[in-house]
């Protein structure tokens, strides 16, 4: 673990789909993901790290949502998702909030364009579910050549076997994979 190292400037802790409804209903282990969230976001910030929020959205009438798309067209029959952010994780008033209308952080947002106008090229990732945002953005920042780096107890999922399976064999193909205690402690020295 030594040889990783995070700079405040070039780096970005990426908060992913911690909006109430998807906590609740998706979280295992709620309270733990939660002070663990909490503890990176108060360290990121003490560190002068950026911080940014991911939410999933749409609007009015959900123009974006295909009848194709199997997910999101169960989303559209529930009458939307509220997007309000879980208050033991919220954004601060300066923090950026990105809102996607797809799994991953990346496609049709303009996260990327907000990433490179601050020199950003390390991500920070922890998001709900691990087999949904977390996998469709690394797989995608992976592929835009950003440095990544996944906070473990930050991740949840409902399905524990695929959670496991992608922190410890997956994701480590293209990201490093670590504890929010070891990011705190990155970021104290």
């Amino acid at each position: 673990m030594s040889e990783l190292k995070i700079t405040a400037a070039g780096s970005a802790l990426v908060v992913m789909d911690f909006q109430i409804p998807i906590v609740e209903r998706f979280a295992i282990g709620q309270d733990a993901l939660l002070t663990a969230t909490a503890g990176a976001i108060r360290a990121a910030r003490q560190a002068g790290m950026r911080v940014l929020y991911v939410v999933v959205g749409f609007r009015p009438g959900f123009p974006e949502i295909s009848p194709r798309n199997k997910s999101f067209s169960a989303v559209k029959e529930m009458g939307g998702l509220a997007t309000d952010i879980h208050p033991h994780v919220a954004p601060a008033a300066d923090d950026v909030i990105v809102t996607k209308r797809r799994v991953g952080a990346f496609l049709g947002t303009d996260l990327d364009m907000i990433l490179r106008a601050n020199d950003i090229d390390t991500l920070v990732l922890c998001g709900i579910s691990t087999s949904g945002v977390v996998l469709s953005t690394v797989r995608y920042a992976a592929d835009s050549d950003y440095r990544l780096v996944v906070l473990r107890d930050c991740c949840a999922d409902t399905d524990a076997q695929t959670h496991t399976c992608l922190l410890e064999r997956v994701f480590p193909r293209q990201a490093t994979v670590i504890d929010s205690g070891e990011f705190i402690a990155l970021l104290e020295s």
